[in-house]
């Protein structure tokens, strides 16, 4: 019997084990999940909850639900990898050997890392809202906010859905505008990269439409600091961006016990093949999801793709053939923009968002990097789909590798 564990009942490790375990033979293998806790979270709901458009109780439900049968789910906190002796030790001494693992224990939070940001202004002040707590606390905060400094900030890159951020300033101030209190409230949104993206082409629309907006923006702003008792952020360069209610994205590190296994980089990513999930270190270790080191967005549909990928992928490398899927880096992301619209970004590793029309087989063509309210009901409708087809591993009618179909350079003829 061959022993396949997998590290995190997230969307990475739910879907593939799910995938995996229609195309693995249960009387030759053994397939087991492991996390710390039997609480899935819908994690692209947690932006909607401080305006109102979810209660926190929609979008929790058990792990192990969306587990299909025969996979056995453990919960217990992880200690560490042995990857020499091919073991994994929980937090309560239980020790689960393997043949071949994969870990898919994503990214998270960790507010501790910034000095100032933790203490009595946290969540009275000074906000977060990837994380249940702190998305419920910002939507308790927000109607009592009646003016000032509003001011939305990443920490450092990389963080799980890097346009979140940007999603935020943009539902805040139509958020604002909808109590009749634009005026009084002064937004800017404070970020470590150049611009509002990483990209150009999307950057320059981005940073137009928060223009319109007359939300302000303050670029390569690496925090060192927050002066609580003032708040104030104070950056390494010393400037200094005074705020009367931040929410802010902590810096984001991969699961403590990479560390402790001595498997990842400094932030506890896991270094891998950026085509095949397979470590670089240990053959039999593949990673998925937030918890490697790709060079793409930290976002639920490069762990769609990724799982796409690597099911395949990984039945080849257990019969001892070559590996013959490739993984382009593919990833999209649907950005609310408020007052009922969104816009859509599709790229890779090697194309940037660029404006056009993304091939949908169901519904039809959406538009790329333009405000419409096909795209914000897209997005709301992926709940359910996130939930009946994603997690439970069913193939949905977008293509898993990039298409330049619909796309076009701007400037150039389409």
């Amino acid at each position: 019997m061959k022993r396949l564990l997998i590290l995190g009942a997230g969307t990475a490790g739910t879907m593939t084990a799910n995938k995996l375990r229609r195309k693995l033979s249960l009387s030759e293998w053994q397939i087991t999940v492991v996390d710390r806790d039997n609480v899935h979270v819908y994690q692209p709901g947690l932006l909607f909850v401080p305006f109102g458009r979810y209660r926190r109780a929609e979008l929790t439900k058990s792990r192990r639900q969306f587990l299909h049968r025969g996979i056995v789910f453990l919960t217990g906190e992880i200690d560490r990898v042995d990857a020499t002796a091919k073991t994994v030790r929980l937090a309560d001494e239980r020790v689960l050997a393997y043949d071949y693992l994969i870990v898919a224990t994503g990214t998270s939070p960790r507010p501790e890392e910034t000095p100032g940001m933790l203490g009595p202004q946290w969540r009275e002040s000074i906000f977060d809202f990837y994380t249940p707590e702190g998305s419920a606390a910002l939507a308790a905060a927000l109607p009592e906010f009646t003016g000032g400094r509003f001011v939305v900030h990443i920490v450092d890159q990389p963080i799980k859905c890097p346009v979140a951020p940007l999603e935020f300033a943009f539902l805040a101030e139509a958020y604002f505008r909808s109590r009749g209190m634009r005026d009084q409230v002064e937004i800017v949104y404070v970020t470590p990269s150049p611009g509002a993206f990483t990209k150009p082409v999307a950057s320059a629309r981005l940073s137009s439409m928060l223009d319109e907006r007359k939300i302000a923006v303050e670029p390569d702003f690496l925090v060192e600091r927050i002066d609580a008792g003032r708040k104030v952020l104070v950056s390494y360069d010393e400037r200094e961006i005074d705020f009367d209610l931040l929410v802010t994205v902590p810096l984001n590190r991969g699961a403590d016990f990479v560390a402790r296994s001595g498997l990842g980089d400094e932030l506890n990513y896991l270094p891998v093949d950026k085509h095949t999930f397979q470590s670089t270190a240990h053959p039999d270790i593949f990673v998925l999801g937030d918890a490697n080191d790709l060079p793409i967005s930290k976002a639920g549909s490069v762990a769609h793709f990724s799982a796409d990928v690597f099911a395949g992928n990984f039945c080849e490398y257990v019969e001892g053939r070559p590996m013959t899927g490739s993984f382009d880096g593919h990833a999209n992301c649907f950005v609310e923009s408020g007052d009922g619209k969104g816009l859509l970004i599709d790229f890779n590793y090697d194309t940037e968002p660029l404006p056009g029309t993304y091939p949908l087989q169901v519904f039809g063509p959406l538009s790329l990097l333009k405000e419409s309210s096909r795209t914000h009901w897209g997005k709301l409708a992926f709940r359910w789909i996130y939930w009946h087809l994603l997690l439970p591993g069913r193939r949905l009618p977008v293509p898993t590798r990039m298409s330049m179909r619909g796309k076009h350079q701007p400037g150039k003829e389409i």
